[in-house]
């Protein structure tokens, strides 16, 4: 599959202290520290819509710790799955009359486009489930073959499912007890109450083929994979059996990463698979999480379309702190168009107040757990002044494209 065009980082000089991220896995905030190459997973889209705010907000956030990482000196390792093919494509091609192959090709090409106008890092691999599919049913035969899963007795579909209980440690990375577990997986597209399954929590690996749906040829038999191993297999085969960070959303903690996690770990033997899971909070619009399921979307597109600046979108997405479930408001946009306005007017100035004082400021507050609000009122602060530093515009200018990726 391929990515989007990459986005050329200015170096700054010096260095920021150590990054350090909320670990969902411990409730606690943890400076992370990775070795020369930073090794980090960020599960991509099911393309079956196009990039809205609460996929923008998600990715901008890994954006920020994939820019700061190489601010550090750190070669990033970075690897993002897209599931072109699960059953809510199915779904809305069906429902839409469209062919699913289309319409998935579609839509990456549209988040693509959208990831690149925001100033995405792009991954080093952006791998689809349908390009990975002979490894995927590889690990899930592995799997099997090491007693970690097994299939249902049921004659006509006898599905493949993980043993949760098989790695002694499942239910670490959510940190949530078994009923909310079963709860979850049962609204997020989870068969918990499937009969034949050893245990509720339990998570398809290989879906037996059914009449009118598309499946792939294995040695497991014709189907096609479960969700959460996709992104296990895809992971442990370009990143390895423990990577440094395994991120996305916060809808993502449970069933997909301790799932996924639990997958690599079963076959590995190395614990735990990531050694920080980051989640990212949620976007609303009008008091609601932004879903397709409500049909509340702001999509990333469509501003384009509107001549909205990508730049703007993301000060705005920054006002708020990654984690936080926050809404989206048109006076947001506003006083985010404001603030990039007067940006690149302090800029276009020929002095202005320490440039290097400025960027020691930025690097302090994005390095406490991605602190963009302090980040942001640092510029403003570095705008409204005055000062005699002739260097200090181009500094700045560099700082807020490299830090935040921001073009002024």
């Amino acid at each position: 599959m391929h990515t989007w065009a990459p986005v050329d980082l200015p170096r700054l000089e010096g260095s920021g202290p150590p990054l350090r991220l909320h670990d969902t896995s411990t409730g606690e905030v943890q400076a992370t520290d990775p070795g020369p190459t930073a090794l980090m997973y960020v599960c991509g889209i099911t393309p079956y819509d196009a990039t809205h705010l609460g996929h923008a907000a998600t990715y901008l956030a890994f954006d920020l710790v994939n820019r700061y990482w190489r601010d550090l000196g750190h070669d990033v390792h970075y690897v993002q799955n897209i599931t072109d093919i699960d059953d809510p494509l199915l779904e809305r091609a069906a429902r839409d009359h469209d062919d699913w192959v289309v319409l998935g090709m579609r839509e990456t090409a549209l988040f693509r486009e959208d990831m690149e106008a925001l100033r995405v890092v792009p991954p080093r691999h952006y791998i689809g489930a349908v390009e990975a599919m002979g490894e995927i049913a590889e690990l899930v035969g592995k799997l099997l073959a090491e007693g970690a899963a097994y299939r249902v007795d049921d004659p006509q579909y006898p599905d493949v499912y993980f043993d949760s209980a098989s790695t002694g440690n499942f239910g670490y990375e959510s940190r949530y007890d078994e009923e909310t577990m079963v709860r979850l997986s049962r609204e997020r597209g989870g068969d918990p109450d499937r009969p034949g399954k050893r245990h509720q929590t339990d998570a398809l690996l290989w879906r037996t083929a059914r009449e009118g749906e598309p499946s792939w040829e294995s040695d497991l038999g014709p189907g096609r994979p479960g969700w959460h191993v996709e992104c296990a297999a895809i992971a442990l085969n370009r990143l390895g059996p423990q990577i440094d960070l395994n991120g996305g959303g916060s809808d993502l903690i449970f069933p997909h990463h301790e799932c996924g996690a639990a997958h690599a770990e079963a076959h590995t033997g190395v614990h735990p698979f990531a050694k920080h899971y980051v989640h990212s909070g949620m976007i609303g619009l009008d008091g609601e999480k932004m879903s397709k399921s409500r049909g509340n979307l702001v999509f990333v597109s469509k501003l384009r379309a509107q001549g909205v600046d990508p730049n703007a979108v993301r000060l705005a997405l920054f006002a708020g702190h990654y984690r936080s479930d926050r809404p989206w408001t048109a006076d947001l946009l506003t006083a985010a168009e404001q603030r990039i306005a007067t940006w690149r007017t302090a800029v276009a100035r020929d002095a202005g107040p320490d440039g290097a004082e400025l960027v020691a400021r930025l690097r302090e507050r994005l390095a406490d757990d991605l602190d963009t609000a302090g980040a942001l009122a640092a510029v403003d602060a570095w705008a409204a002044g005055e000062g005699t530093d002739a260097a200090a515009p181009g500094l700045v200018r560099d700082a807020v494209d490299a830090l935040l990726g921001v073009a002024l």
